[in-house]
């Protein structure tokens, strides 16, 4: 396997979209995992059905939007202080432990990031991190979500690589093998051991961690 880049997906790949527990459970006493959970779940939910009907949201809104649902759902008051807090936590969110050490691994590399997030909350997220990229890439360019073939073109366009000089690194299944049915040799990163979705195309790799990924990409 051989690339010039690597491209990573954002959320559950590099940052940890759990870390708003905290904050939800200060707001939901023993009732912030579940909160979280239903949040993330409902988040991705509408991309794909925004993707579907056509009708393109931004991520922000999309995300604003599960969060209100799952707290109608679970019976949480959210009050308009409570949706900014636990909204601008998606600012903040934290960074795996194996992110920083991996990424300095591959100085050599172009490094991108092609996300589902919006750019308003995609760019503060990152500079808050610290962590360094040659391009953030969003869905917003192309007003619709991954896996669409269309956002994976747009590391092939920014890069100015074709797709086989590309490596795409995501811990989401359905985005690693969107990213697979596109053309790109795919790394999944399987923290939580889930078995393989049956959509077809399979992973170049399967890793369990970030760290994991080979040393020799060249």
């Amino acid at each position: 396997m051989t690339f010039n880049a690597l491209v990573f997906d954002a959320y559950g790949t590099l940052f940890d979209v759990h870390s708003v527990l905290r904050r939800c459970e200060s707001f939901f006493p023993r009732r912030g995992a579940e909160l979280s959970q239903l949040w993330r779940a409902k988040q991705l939910e509408y991309t794909w059905q925004r993707s579907l009907m056509g009708r393109y949201a931004p991520f922000s809104t999309v995300t604003r939007e599960a969060l209100a649902y799952s707290c109608e759902a679970l019976r949480l008051e959210l009050t308009a202080e409570r949706m900014e807090a636990l909204m601008a936590e998606y600012n903040m969110l934290s960074p795996f432990a194996d992110v920083a050490p991996t990424l300095s691994r591959f100085a050599s590399f172009k490094k991108a990031i092609l996300s589902n997030g919006s750019p308003d909350m995609l760019q503060p997220l990152v500079q808050g991190s610290g962590l360094q990229f040659d391009a953030i890439l969003s869905v917003d360019a192309v007003g619709v979500y991954k896996p669409s073939p269309e956002v994976y073109e747009l590391a092939v366009a920014r890069l100015d690589m074709a797709r086989d000089e590309i490596g795409f690194v995501s811990s989401n299944c359905w985005d690693a093998l969107g990213a697979k049915a596109f053309g790109f040799t795919v790394f999944w990163i399987n923290r939580g051991g889930a078995p393989l979705d049956r959509l077809g195309p399979r992973p170049d790799a399967i890793l369990k961690t970030l760290g994991d990924l080979p040393e020799v990409l060249r």
